[in-house]
């Protein structure tokens, strides 16, 4: 049963000053941040992350879980009017978004958007608030053993968030992984790959990563496109804010239906929003009436999309705090902010800073009413976000992001981080290298090399420590399944085919 002491500080914290003037804040950061293409939630957090280091630990928190929210509505602004999404969660927006655009219904596509994710942003921080005590027993099971065997786990979904080839995307694994031995090794006084640097001591830091990998490498792919960032397009901005309001409330099975889909989906750690809006969307066409109408202005298919994308955020977190795997690439971004102002994600979130955790799910029920008012009050001039031209956008998110990075640390090492892994990351998106995959390496890593360290001292080196309980039975074979899977799916239905046939 929720604690109600613990939830009402909980609200106290987050509606009071600064609280909720920095939740405002983050969610109008985000709007122009998922509103402008190529710019997304994981550069906008990196972006912004060194800037909360005056903050204190609950309000910074507070402040980028608004942008967080932001950028999940703000993606569909670019997808509706111009036919090019924030965000890869927008894209499926923009399959109904732009047809309504484009025969003067910009302003209800864009209020049932706004209406839609404000929902769906309700629905998954009630839910997620709603099984916190039952998430709290689960995580008290995991000791140092299923941490390992969890950060294993993290490490094969490579295998599921690869969409080409899967040696680029375990290249790219093992990149991440590679980067986060930079430094002391856990439980030895050796460093490692430090070249004599005293700023490498400590590591990689992983917000300077985040901020080249997706700052400085969007902007060198944006240089090259030249122009204004919507390409010139030009779209009649028509339509009524009352009937889309109208539209939404008239679906409520979809809307609920669509959030549920995207609070689960948004907790399997590896797919994120992009998942969840293209099945959620699928989902409703094939439950629709009036299927033929999709694909050329929908009004359920942007309710599907976004109510599902918004409640992504809420299922994306479970993995994020109870077992520090990214839900996404943006949540891959939290967890450097987590670890920026001392919070390790895990069993610490659910005892000792529980108050944090509960306010980081009681932030996203408030952020749905911000969006909701502040989404209808951008709908007449949202379109000028996207035409703003490269040549004025890619200097100021360039300086922005080595000023962010020096003040990380005041090294100079984590400018040099944040320019070299921006040319990294550009050419890893050219030749289809899986960024997620990079992510989970760096992410999991350390948390993998730090508790076999634990694991292998408790037990004086005997392995057998993997197999002593159950629930680490589980994971390993949780982690055999997800290796395998994709070379016996394949035979497996070709025997029951031939099976079936015989």
């Amino acid at each position: 049963m929720v604690d109600l002491s613990i939830l009402f500080h909980a609200i106290e914290t987050v509606v009071s000053w600064p609280g909720i003037a920095l939740l405002a804040l983050g969610v109008f950061i985000g709007i122009i941040g998922g509103g402008l293409p190529g710019v997304g939630g994981a550069l906008t957090l990196a972006i912004a992350t060194p800037f909360t280091l005056q903050m204190g630990d609950i309000t910074a928190i507070i402040f980028l879980i608004g942008i967080y929210n932001g950028v999940m509505y703000g993606g569909s602004i670019s997808a509706i009017l111009f036919n090019v999404p924030g965000s890869a969660s927008a894209a499926a927006t923009t399959l109904e978004g732009y047809p309504m655009a484009r025969v003067g219904r910009a302003v209800d596509a864009l209020t049932i958007s706004a209406v839609s994710s404000a929902i769906g942003d309700f629905l998954g921080g009630v839910a997620v608030l709603a099984i916190l005590p039952v998430l709290v027993s689960i995580v008290l099971l995991f000791g140092t053993p299923e941490y390992f065997l969890v950060a294993v786990l993290g490490l094969s979904l490579i295998m599921v968030v690869s969409e080409g080839s899967f040696l680029k995307d375990a290249m790219a694994g093992g990149f991440g992984v590679m980067l986060a031995t930079v430094g002391i090794a856990p439980m030895l006084p050796t460093q490692r790959y430090t070249f004599g640097q005293l700023g490498l001591h400590n590591g990689i830091s992983f917000v300077a990563a985040l901020i080249g990998i997706f700052a400085v490498s969007e902007m060198l792919r944006l240089s090259k496109q030249g122009g204004t960032i919507s390409r010139g397009g030009d779209v009649d901005i028509g339509g009524s804010v009352r009937s889309g309001i109208r539209t939404v409330l008239s679906k409520p099975f979809t809307l609920i239906k669509s959030s549920i889909i995207g609070l689960l989906i948004g907790a399997v750690p590896g797919s994120g929003g992009s998942v969840s809006t293209f099945i959620a969307y699928g989902e409703a066409k094939r439950a629709s009436n009036n299927p033929e109408k999709f694909g050329n202005g929908s009004e359920e298919g942007i309710i599907a999309t976004e109510s599902s994308n918004n409640a992504t955020v809420s299922g994306s977190l479970i993995p994020t705090l109870t077992f520090g795997i990214p839900g996404s690439t943006t949540t891959a971004v939290l967890i450097g902010a987590l670890m920026l102002h001392g919070i390790r994600p895990g069993p610490a979130l659910f005892g000792a800073q529980i108050n944090l955790t509960y306010s980081i799910f009681v932030s996203l029920v408030v952020c749905s009413l911000i969006v909701f008012a502040l989404g209808l009050l951008v709908v007449r001039w949202a379109g000028y976000l996207t035409t703003v031209n490269t040549s004025v956008i890619i200097p100021i998110i360039i300086v922005l992001s080595v000023l962010g990075a020096f003040s990380l640390n005041s090294n100079y090492i984590d400018v040099f981080v944040v320019l070299a892994l921006g040319i990294v990351g550009y050419f890893m998106e050219s030749y289809d290298y899986s960024i997620v995959a990079f992510l989970l390496g760096l992410i999991l890593g350390p948390i993998a090399e730090e508790n076999l360290s634990r694991s292998l001292s408790l037990s004086n080196g005997s392995l057998d420590i993997f197999f002593a309980t159950p629930l680490r039975l589980l994971l390993i074979v949780a982690t055999v399944v997800i290796i395998v899977g994709p070379y016996l799916g394949p035979v497996l239905k070709q025997q029951l085919g031939s099976t079936t046939n015989a």
